[in-house]
């Protein structure tokens, strides 16, 4: 049972309700800032005029008039849909773009990733050989300067273009920054772990070398056999699936917003 707080004329007052308050009132001033100055404004105005009248011919027990208001009530739920149409899809795009929403929304992979995967999959059947590099905290800025910007938003057209044998721009590393790719034919310090593979090529010994010096990760493929490999923190996974690349893109991108919001936590 609910513990009472107070009593407002005989009527008793838990925290429930003042926490049903408060969201109903936070939700009705949200909606007031988004049609404030608009014609909507004069026709939300109208609206509750009506329904203040309903209220009031209700408590005057007018049969007539309540006979009308029943039979025009559920044409009203479809009248506000109609004529409110743009201020509800502001007022949705508003709560939207809350900053609790937008972190529980990438905790899943981001649009670009997928753009990638499935870019490497393509490329691994063409055997169209490829390194990209997605920085994370360490800056890459000495690497970019290698190579020729681009400062392009990633999609899987343009990567492809990117790595196309024909293009001047096929060699090399492309690196992105977020969802920006920020250049092409990048060169990466090699790996100078005596202990790899004597029959690694250049491509992965590259990309083991910049996951060995920073925390990026780096995706190669493969131009001899189209495998998809993955180096991270200095091991390099190979002959990875696009389903174990998504799977291991995920859980490392999990990981990361998981110790951003810890952080974030632990700060405030």
């Amino acid at each position: 049972m609910r513990e009472t707080l107070f009593t407002i004329w005989l009527i008793p007052v838990t925290w429930i309700d003042l926490l049903d308050i408060a969201a109903v009132t936070i939700i009705f001033y949200r909606a007031y800032l988004v049609i404030q100055g608009t014609t909507a404004s004069r026709m939300l105005m109208g609206l509750i005029l009506i329904l203040l009248v309903s209220i009031a011919v209700q408590l005057l027990n007018m049969s007539g008039m309540i006979w009308l208001v029943d039979q025009i009530r559920t044409v009203w739920v479809i009248a506000f849909v109609i004529i409110f149409q743009p201020e509800l899809r502001r007022l949705l795009t508003f709560f939207g773009q809350s900053a609790m929403l937008r972190h529980i929304i990438k905790m899943g992979i981001p649009d670009y990733i997928e753009e990638i995967i499935r870019t490497c999959g393509i490329l691994s059947k063409r055997r169209s050989g490829a390194i990209i590099v997605i920085e994370r905290s360490t800056g890459l800025r000495h690497v970019i300067e290698t190579g020729v910007k681009i400062e392009a938003i990633v999609s899987q057209p343009l990567l492809l273009s990117l790595f196309n044998p024909r293009s001047p721009l096929h060699d090399g590393a492309v690196i992105l920054e977020g969802d920006q790719i920020s250049a092409a034919k990048c060169l990466l310090p090699l790996s100078q772990n005596p202990y790899i593979e004597s029959s690694l090529g250049t491509r992965h010994r590259a990309a083991l070398g910049l996951s060995e010096q920073s925390d990026a990760i780096v995706i190669v493929i493969s131009e001899e056999s189209g495998a998809i490999s993955i180096a991270h923190k200095g091991t390099l996974h190979r002959k990875i699936s696009p389903a174990e690349l998504r799977r291991f893109m995920s859980d490392i991108l999990m990981m990361s917003k998981t110790k951003g919001l810890w952080r974030q936590f632990k700060k405030s």
